[in-house]
């Protein structure tokens, strides 16, 4: 299980483009945002690394 913290997520539809960037490349991956605490929580077999870029890319960057 993968805890990201995300900027950006703001409604449920951001909530939904982070959940398709990473069942793109995981589509068993479960995805549950808390968008007050802007965090992400990944049930996945992609890395960190992997999870992180495709969330970025989709637009939602992932602070360290």
């Amino acid at each position: 299980m993968l805890s990201l913290k995300v900027s950006g997520m703001t409604c449920g539809g951001c909530i939904n483009a982070v959940t398709r960037a990473v069942q793109t490349q995981d589509p068993q991956a479960k995805v549950q945002a808390d968008l007050a605490s802007q965090t992400v929580t990944l049930e996945t077999t992609l890395s960190v690394a992997q999870a992180s870029q495709l969330i970025t890319d989709a637009g939602f960057p992932v602070v360290q």
